[in-house]
Protein backbone atom coordinates (compact mmCIF):
# COMPACT_ATOMS: atom_id res chain seq x y z
CA UNK A 1 0.00 0.00 0.00
CA UNK A 2 1.27 3.71 -0.43
CA UNK A 3 -0.03 6.47 1.24
CA UNK A 4 0.23 10.30 -0.25
CA UNK A 5 2.14 12.44 1.39
CA UNK A 6 1.76 12.66 5.06
CA UNK A 7 1.39 16.19 5.83
CA UNK A 8 -1.16 17.16 3.17
CA UNK A 9 -4.45 17.13 4.97
CA UNK A 10 -6.00 14.82 2.23
CA UNK A 11 -4.92 11.89 0.19
CA UNK A 12 -5.20 8.48 -1.51
CA UNK A 13 -4.16 4.84 -0.45
CA UNK A 14 -3.99 2.40 -3.54
CA UNK A 15 -3.40 -1.18 -3.29
CA UNK A 16 -0.49 -2.86 -5.40
CA UNK A 17 -1.51 -4.25 -8.69
CA UNK A 18 -3.77 -7.49 -8.02
CA UNK A 19 -5.14 -9.63 -11.14
CA UNK A 20 -8.25 -8.55 -12.60
CA UNK A 21 -10.85 -10.20 -14.58
CA UNK A 22 -9.81 -10.08 -18.46
CA UNK A 23 -13.19 -9.39 -19.59
CA UNK A 24 -14.06 -6.67 -16.79
CA UNK A 25 -10.92 -4.86 -18.31
CA UNK A 26 -12.37 -5.37 -21.92
CA UNK A 27 -15.51 -3.81 -20.59
CA UNK A 28 -14.68 -1.63 -17.96
CA UNK A 29 -15.99 1.53 -19.48
CA UNK A 30 -19.91 0.36 -20.12
CA UNK A 31 -19.66 -1.44 -16.32
CA UNK A 32 -18.55 1.73 -15.00
CA UNK A 33 -21.53 3.22 -16.79
CA UNK A 34 -24.03 3.44 -14.17
CA UNK A 35 -21.28 4.90 -11.66
CA UNK A 36 -20.94 7.83 -14.23
CA UNK A 37 -24.60 8.88 -14.77
CA UNK A 38 -24.99 8.49 -10.43
CA UNK A 39 -21.78 10.54 -9.76
CA UNK A 40 -22.15 12.79 -12.78
CA UNK A 41 -25.65 14.08 -10.94
CA UNK A 42 -24.37 14.39 -8.09
CA UNK A 43 -21.37 16.40 -9.05
CA UNK A 44 -24.00 19.00 -10.44
CA UNK A 45 -25.34 19.02 -6.93
CA UNK A 46 -21.83 19.31 -5.89
CA UNK A 47 -20.96 22.04 -7.94
CA UNK A 48 -23.86 24.37 -6.38
CA UNK A 49 -22.90 23.67 -3.15
CA UNK A 50 -19.00 25.17 -3.91
CA UNK A 51 -20.15 27.77 -5.53
CA UNK A 52 -22.42 28.33 -2.01
CA UNK A 53 -19.68 27.91 0.26
CA UNK A 54 -17.20 29.91 -2.01
CA UNK A 55 -19.64 33.12 -1.13
CA UNK A 56 -20.27 31.79 2.89
CA UNK A 57 -16.35 31.21 3.17
CA UNK A 58 -15.30 34.81 1.62
CA UNK A 59 -17.77 36.43 4.23
CA UNK A 60 -17.86 34.03 7.08
CA UNK A 61 -14.47 32.12 6.96
CA UNK A 62 -16.39 29.57 7.50
CA UNK A 63 -17.17 26.21 5.68
CA UNK A 64 -20.70 24.94 7.11
CA UNK A 65 -20.42 21.47 8.07
CA UNK A 66 -23.23 20.16 6.23
CA UNK A 67 -21.73 21.20 2.80
CA UNK A 68 -18.48 19.96 3.68
CA UNK A 69 -19.79 16.35 4.43
CA UNK A 70 -22.13 16.15 1.53
CA UNK A 71 -18.97 17.04 -0.57
CA UNK A 72 -16.64 15.10 0.91
CA UNK A 73 -19.01 11.71 0.86
CA UNK A 74 -19.36 12.70 -3.22
CA UNK A 75 -16.18 12.87 -3.72
CA UNK A 76 -15.06 9.32 -1.78
CA UNK A 77 -17.65 7.93 -4.17
CA UNK A 78 -15.89 9.85 -7.28
CA UNK A 79 -12.27 9.00 -6.28
CA UNK A 80 -13.53 4.83 -6.35
CA UNK A 81 -14.92 5.54 -9.81
CA UNK A 82 -12.41 7.29 -11.14
CA UNK A 83 -9.94 4.42 -9.79
CA UNK A 84 -12.09 1.42 -11.24
CA UNK A 85 -11.98 2.99 -14.86
CA UNK A 86 -8.67 3.64 -14.69
CA UNK A 87 -7.85 0.18 -13.78
CA UNK A 88 -6.17 0.64 -10.41
CA UNK A 89 -8.48 -2.01 -8.84
CA UNK A 90 -10.92 -4.76 -10.50
CA UNK A 91 -13.26 -4.66 -7.73
CA UNK A 92 -16.46 -2.56 -8.46
CA UNK A 93 -17.09 0.22 -6.76
CA UNK A 94 -20.34 0.32 -4.77
CA UNK A 95 -22.73 2.38 -4.90
CA UNK A 96 -22.45 4.06 -1.90
CA UNK A 97 -21.07 7.70 -0.65
CA UNK A 98 -18.61 8.06 1.70
CA UNK A 99 -15.86 6.48 2.61
CA UNK A 100 -15.40 2.40 2.09
CA UNK A 101 -12.24 1.25 3.97
CA UNK A 102 -12.90 -2.47 2.05
CA UNK A 103 -12.16 -0.90 -1.49
CA UNK A 104 -8.44 -1.27 -3.11
CA UNK A 105 -8.68 2.47 -2.88
CA UNK A 106 -8.92 4.84 -0.43
CA UNK A 107 -10.38 8.44 0.03
CA UNK A 108 -8.82 10.44 3.22
CA UNK A 109 -9.33 13.49 4.75
CA UNK A 110 -11.07 15.72 6.68
CA UNK A 111 -12.22 18.98 5.81
CA UNK A 112 -11.75 22.34 7.64
CA UNK A 113 -14.76 24.17 8.91
CA UNK A 114 -13.14 27.32 10.86
CA UNK A 115 -10.68 29.80 10.53
CA UNK A 116 -10.64 29.62 6.78
CA UNK A 117 -8.83 31.69 4.57
CA UNK A 118 -10.78 34.13 2.80
CA UNK A 119 -8.00 35.59 0.74
CA UNK A 120 -7.13 32.30 -0.53
CA UNK A 121 -10.39 30.74 -1.02
CA UNK A 122 -11.41 34.30 -3.53
CA UNK A 123 -8.55 33.44 -5.76
CA UNK A 124 -8.74 29.58 -5.76
CA UNK A 125 -9.36 29.52 -9.23
CA UNK A 126 -6.26 31.46 -9.77
CA UNK A 127 -4.35 29.64 -7.67
CA UNK A 128 -4.78 26.18 -8.81
CA UNK A 129 -3.48 27.04 -12.57
CA UNK A 130 -0.04 25.99 -12.31
CA UNK A 131 -1.40 22.69 -10.84
CA UNK A 132 -3.92 22.16 -14.25
CA UNK A 133 -1.40 23.20 -16.11
CA UNK A 134 1.17 20.32 -15.08
CA UNK A 135 -2.12 17.54 -14.17
CA UNK A 136 -2.71 18.16 -18.21
CA UNK A 137 0.07 17.23 -19.09
CA UNK A 138 0.12 14.26 -16.77
CA UNK A 139 -3.94 13.60 -18.11
CA UNK A 140 -2.59 12.85 -21.44
CA UNK A 141 0.64 11.03 -20.81
CA UNK A 142 -1.97 8.71 -18.41
CA UNK A 143 -4.62 8.11 -21.04
CA UNK A 144 -1.69 6.78 -23.43
CA UNK A 145 -0.30 4.50 -20.34
CA UNK A 146 -3.80 3.37 -19.77
CA UNK A 147 -4.37 2.45 -23.36
CA UNK A 148 -1.61 0.16 -23.50
CA UNK A 149 -2.50 -1.00 -20.15
CA UNK A 150 -6.24 -2.06 -20.96
CA UNK A 151 -4.89 -4.03 -24.02
CA UNK A 152 -2.00 -5.27 -21.70
CA UNK A 153 -4.82 -5.75 -19.55
CA UNK A 154 -6.89 -7.80 -21.57
CA UNK A 155 -4.01 -10.31 -22.09
CA UNK A 156 -2.39 -10.61 -18.69
CA UNK A 157 -5.36 -10.19 -16.62
CA UNK A 158 -3.63 -6.66 -14.84
CA UNK A 159 -2.55 -3.40 -15.16
CA UNK A 160 1.58 -3.69 -15.74
CA UNK A 161 3.27 -2.07 -12.39
CA UNK A 162 4.64 0.82 -14.06
CA UNK A 163 1.89 1.86 -15.48
CA UNK A 164 -0.29 1.39 -12.13
CA UNK A 165 2.05 3.18 -10.61
CA UNK A 166 2.20 6.48 -12.61
CA UNK A 167 -1.34 6.05 -13.27
CA UNK A 168 -1.65 5.84 -9.29
CA UNK A 169 0.50 8.66 -9.05
CA UNK A 170 -1.61 11.01 -11.39
CA UNK A 171 -4.94 10.39 -9.14
CA UNK A 172 -3.42 11.03 -6.58
CA UNK A 173 -1.90 14.49 -7.01
CA UNK A 174 -5.21 15.00 -8.86
CA UNK A 175 -7.22 14.12 -5.97
CA UNK A 176 -5.35 16.56 -3.84
CA UNK A 177 -6.07 19.25 -6.11
CA UNK A 178 -9.67 18.22 -6.24
CA UNK A 179 -9.78 18.35 -2.67
CA UNK A 180 -8.50 21.88 -2.80
CA UNK A 181 -11.03 23.18 -5.42
CA UNK A 182 -13.72 21.63 -3.65
CA UNK A 183 -12.89 24.19 -1.01
CA UNK A 184 -12.30 21.25 1.49
CA UNK A 185 -9.03 23.02 2.60
CA UNK A 186 -6.79 25.72 2.14
CA UNK A 187 -3.57 24.02 2.36
CA UNK A 188 -1.95 24.55 -1.02
CA UNK A 189 -1.48 20.86 -2.58
CA UNK A 190 1.89 20.01 -3.06
CA UNK A 191 3.59 19.12 -6.73
CA UNK A 192 3.78 15.47 -6.40
CA UNK A 193 2.76 12.01 -7.76
CA UNK A 194 3.87 10.72 -3.85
Amino acid sequence: MVAAAPSYPFGLDIDPPAPQSRLTIFFRYLLAIPHIIVVGILSLVVEILVVLAWFIIVITGKLPGGFASFVLNVYHWAVRMQAYIYLLTGKYPPFAMGPDAAYPVRFWGEAKLDGRSRLTVFFRLFMVIPHAIVLYILQIVASVLLFIGWVAGIFIGRLPGFIHDFVSGYLRWNTRVGAYMLLLTDEYPPFSMS
